[in-house]
């Protein structure tokens, strides 16, 4: 049985990642400093031997005493965080308002490694939890940004100083908590201005962030250590003007399995997986792209699936590694060609089609189980990103 040590785990995605990793078969740690919630949280989790430890994570010394703990971890979910909701300017902060978001947010990660290195098995897998916020800066809500952005950095670090561990970062989009369900039955949050710039025009449930979390914290994220997770909907490379209206389509049931073609690529890529119903496309073709034509290939290749797929579909194009061009006339294509995967992706979003590119610098054997879980049933809340595998730390 593996375990996870899952922080901020009492409630929001902490809680509903707990959940499915103890359904999955894994032991949980759940570290809160919400005793109740803990408690609670123990009570509903299948299977046996879990732990609930009450810990402030703003405190080094509480978080020392992890080194404590009698058994070897196999990943380490660091989800908890906190936000500013106060509204006041940056410069009208003082520096010990910003201390104890930054001791939880940015310390609190690097403290829990420390703490856990020696117990950490070989090829352990560190989950960073930052947040959009850490892309884009978001105004009056203190050091909140910053402090996410530095999560990221750090991650990247990590698996730079430590290339023995699988090291990623997962950036969440707007998430339907039960925190945001309260808001919005207050009046206090309007859930069409929310997803207004979400090009699949919603928010993101509990659940599949907790799959997110799960898969990353698994085995088939190896290929992707020392990258991050942006899963958001779209609204990370949503640059349009107009807004985004509310999706009345329903989401598709994670218990629905999906249902894999592949467009020239190796016949014995997903040979072991069970034959589904959710419709995802994984297509090799712009590997074979003449230089200078990878655009076109991105696109004929787009042609193709939205002729195929009119929605609830998912587009995972492989693209080369990056290269060195021989003409200054062609550096262009391959920036072309991921901006037509983002741009693809904001079009086709509103039939919840998704188009999604890797870049591969490896083998594809290698890949296989990553670039399944983006392109299926399981990651509908992942579109217009380009994600590279296989490029080490």
């Amino acid at each position: 049985m593996q375990t996870v040590l899952l922080t901020g785990a009492a409630s929001g995605i902490g809680r509903e990642a707990a959940l499915h990793f103890a359904a999955s078969g894994w032991r949980v740690l759940a570290v809160d400093r919400d005793r109740e919630g803990l408690d609670r949280l123990l009570g509903e989790l299948q299977g046996s031997n879990h732990l609930a430890l009450q810990l402030d994570l703003t405190s080094a010394e509480e978080i020392a005493s992890l080194g404590e703990l009698d058994c070897t971890i196999d990943a380490v979910v660091n989800n908890a965080g906190m936000s500013d909701t106060s509204g006041t300017p940056l410069v009208e902060k003082t520096e010990a308002e910003l201390q104890r978001l930054y001791a939880l947010n940015t310390q609190a990660p690097a403290l829990i490694f420390r703490a856990l290195r020696e117990k950490l098995v070989p090829g352990a897998r560190i989950v960073n939890v930052s947040s959009g916020a850490g892309i884009k800066a978001i105004p009056l809500r203190g050091a909140y940004s910053p402090s996410k952005a530095a999560v990221i950095a750090q991650s990247q670090a990590l698996a730079k100083t430590c290339p023995e561990f699988t090291v990623t970062c997962l950036c969440p989009g707007f998430v339907r908590t039960d925190l945001v369900e309260s808001l919005i039955a207050a009046g206090r949050l309007d859930p069409a201005q929310a997803v207004s710039k979400i090009p699949l025009g919603r928010m993101a449930s509990t659940a599949e962030m907790a799959r997110a979390v799960t898969f990353l914290a698994g085995e088939g994220a190896r290929p992707f250590t020392g990258q991050t997770f942006v899963y958001d909907g779209g609204s990370s490379i949503y640059g349009g003007s107009a807004r985004v209206a509310p999706t009345e389509r329903q989401l598709v049931s994670h218990d629905v399995a999906t249902r894999y073609t592949l467009v020239d690529g190796p016949e014995d890529f997903l040979s072991d997986v069970p034959a589904g119903t959710y419709p995802a496309v994984i297509d090799f073709s712009p590997l074979k792209a003449a230089e200078g034509k990878l655009a076109q290939a991105v696109h004929t290749a787009a042609v193709r699936f939205a002729a195929e797929h009119q929605a609830d579909a998912a587009l995972t194009l492989v693209l080369p590694p990056r290269s060195s061009v021989t003409e200054w006339e062609q550096a262009g294509d391959e920036a072309a060609a991921e901006m037509l995967v983002r741009t693809l992706a904001c079009e086709l979003a509103s039939s919840a089609r998704r188009v999604n590119a890797v870049r591969l610098n490896g083998p594809a054997s290698a890949a296989g189980e990553f670039i399944s879980f983006i392109a299926g049933v399981e990651a509908q809340f992942l579109t217009g990103q380009i994600l590279e595998l296989g490029a080490g730390a």
